[in-house]
């Protein structure tokens, strides 16, 4: 493998990042939202959503692709791609996030929902004042965990023809015959871009900290 196949790799990267990216800050705060309707008091919509949740959860993700990107079309409805892949892979995200945001929101004291509601605080006053930082802060942890799974799980969109940075490695291996030096770089990419994820995650802890004290 020679240094000509570096802008392939470069282009394969970007496309994962770009899509995964968009996918993951989407997938976030549509989790919260599913977590909110979740834990609600309307009990249709708290159903509905733990069906989702459940069943987003159990489907792989290239089933979800290929039901967006092949089986819509034969009901009329067409997406591109690109569209499809990353809203398969948001919605899957989002189901996974929903629990974490639940999990967190379950564990948050009560004492201080109480001590808003005492002072005069309305309900979006003490979720985005109080407990939306603090829940952002616990849950972190997890999401990142989550971010990085997404993106290890992303070559599923390959199977509608997107050339993410793992069909191009499995590309240049077929034609090169040599199939370990272009998993070895693909891999260390993936290892890099996940390092990166984990660097920004201890910052953000640390900002929160300094902001929790």
């Amino acid at each position: 493998m020679d240094f000509g196949n570096a802008s392939e790799f470069l282009a394969g990267a970007w496309t994962t990042l770009w899509i995964s990216g968009i996918a993951i800050a989407g997938g976030i705060p549509l989790g919260l939202v599913f977590a909110l309707l979740r834990i609600g008091r309307v009990p249709v919509a708290s159903q509905l959503v733990a069906i989702y949740v459940s069943l987003g959860r159990a489907t792989p993700i290239v089933t979800l692709v290929l039901f967006l990107f092949v089986v819509l079309p034969s009901f009329g409805i067409r997406v591109d791609r690109e569209f499809a892949a990353i809203l398969a892979l948001m919605l899957n995200t989002a189901a996974f996030n929903a629990e974490i945001w639940r999990s967190v929101h379950t564990a948050f004291p009560v004492a201080q929902i109480e001590a808003a509601r005492a002072a005069g605080m309305t309900r979006l006053q003490y979720f985005r004042r109080i407990m939306l930082p603090q829940l952002w802060y616990s849950a972190l942890p997890s999401l990142i965990n989550e971010i990085t799974i997404l993106v290890k799980a992303s070559p599923a969109i390959a199977v509608i023809g997107i050339v993410d940075l793992t069909r191009v490695s499995a590309r240049i291996a077929s034609s090169t015959y040599q199939p370990l030096p272009p998993l070895i770089v693909a891999g260390a990419i993936y290892m890099l871009g996940i390092y990166g994820l984990l660097r920004a995650q201890r910052a953000m802890e640390r900002r929160a900290e300094r902001f929790a004290s």
